[in-house]
């Protein structure tokens, strides 16, 4: 065989050339590649990757992810929901057939990469519910295929860009729920949305929402003669001093707060406990928030109905907290309120509903409500540890607080100096 192989090295190189021709054809396409490239920033999921095989010609059969059949090019990425954490890769960008992109009610983080401008024939994206922060790329202004567009309850900072204008077939915007800051873009598509879109940034200004900006108040083109140093020099310290006013006035607000709600544990809070009694008849119902609650509500009602004593792992003087213990292992925390009247209760609701829209690493997440007739009871995410109160506490002694007055004024005082 080797002489004959010696004898005719063209036959060689056509088997050299065959083997090369047969591996490429084995080879991970480029949208499979990107996608792995997503799987390897993701540090958790509920399994959804477990048949994302690197072997695999292409990843049209992958779950989530949809091909188009001619090309077989990937055009849907579908994975909302599925409890992925971790940041959005630039090899994202790498899918530019890619027409959906739905990734909401995760807990992705990290900023947008820019490399999602690549994506042109993007017709949806949604991003809401993660804990993604940094700024909106100006390069996503050049999805002109867009028309929904979601980044609501995220921790965006900074401006909208005005490049988002040129998205003339954007027929759905939302970015509530960040802290974004500045000006609206109004000269273009932006201007079609309503307040709704941007509910939530508290330092949003411009004709969507009503509010005027600062610099189409008074500007120097205007004939105005802008403030002196001396002025400038008042004007900082007479801010300098009412922000100082204005924390004490806080603190000592706060200390009082402290000492109201010892008082009320000492006299009510541990009645409380003993009288736990959830009326669970006919009027309840469960409110969920971001779809966090993978629990028919029946099921839910069921497992609050069977709950006790035994269950109690806190109280306080605005009611008692629970331990709640699903079926399937997941833990919660249950916050009972007791109901005061019915008008506060519609207010209550509306609060409800804005932090349970809110989501971020320094809030405990509120997963939804359920309304009983005589109380409120808000499900949480359950933080082993032990409860604060146990923290802070000493039996019969308030003075613990006073110590953590003094905390937070001295780490107050130089924030108030330096914003001033």
């Amino acid at each position: 065989m080797g002489y004959f192989l010696r004898k005719q090295p063209s036959f060689l190189f056509f088997l050299i050339i065959l083997h090369c021709v047969a591996r490429e054809a084995r080879t991970l396409s480029s949208d499979g590649e990107a996608l792995l490239a997503f799987k390897k920033a993701v540090t958790n999921s509920d399994g959804i990757f477990i048949n994302w095989r690197e072997q695999d010609v292409d990843p049209c059969n992958w779950k989530g992810v949809r091909c188009d059949n001619q090309s077989k090019r990937v055009i849907y990425l579908i994975l909302a929901y599925r409890k992925l954490v971790g940041p959005i890769p630039p090899e994202i960008g790498r899918l530019n057939q890619l027409q959906t992109l739905s990734l909401q009610g995760n807990s992705l983080y990290g900023s947008l990469p820019p490399a999602l401008g690549n994506c042109t024939r993007l017709q949806q994206l949604y991003l809401q519910g993660n804990y993604i922060s940094g700024y909106i790329p100006s390069e996503f202004g050049d999805l002109v295929e867009l028309e929904i567009l979601d980044l609501s309850s995220n921790t965006l900072r900074g401006s909208i860009p005005h490049s988002l204008d040129k998205l003339t077939k954007l027929s759905s915007f939302n970015v509530s729920m960040n802290f974004l800051t500045g000006a609206i873009p109004s000269d273009g598509s932006l201007a079609n949305f309503n307040e709704t879109s941007f509910i939530g940034n508290r330092d949003l200004c411009g004709k969507q929402i009503n509010s005027v900006c600062k610099d189409a108040l008074q500007s120097p083109s205007d004939g105005t003669q802008l403030p002196s140093p001396d002025d400038a020099n008042k004007s900082s310290s007479t801010r300098l001093v009412i922000s100082a006013v204005a924390t004490v006035g806080a603190l000592l607000l706060v200390a009082l707060m402290c000492f109201w709600g010892c008082f009320l544990y000492k006299n009510f809070g541990k009645k409380d406990i003993h009288g736990f009694g959830v009326e669970l008849c006919g009027g309840s119902s469960v409110v969920m928030f971001h779809g966090d609650l993978p629990y028919a509500t029946k099921d839910i009602l069921k497992k609050l109905e069977t709950m006790g004593e035994e269950s109690v792992i806190g109280s306080g003087g605005f009611g008692t907290v629970y331990k709640l213990a699903m079926d399937d292992g997941n833990v919660f925390a249950l916050k009972r309120i007791v109901k005061t009247n019915e008008g506060r209760d519609r207010f209550f609701d509306r609060e409800l509903e804005i932090l349970g829209s809110v989501k971020h690493r320094n809030l405990v997440n509120l997963r939804g409500y359920c309304n009983s007739p005589s109380s409120k009871l808000l499900i949480y995410d359950y933080l082993p540890g032990g409860s604060l109160d146990g923290v802070l506490h000493v039996p019969g002694e308030c003075h613990v607080f006073l110590v953590g007055i003094h905390l937070i004024f001295y780490r107050t005082l130089p924030i108030v100096h330096s914003c001033s």
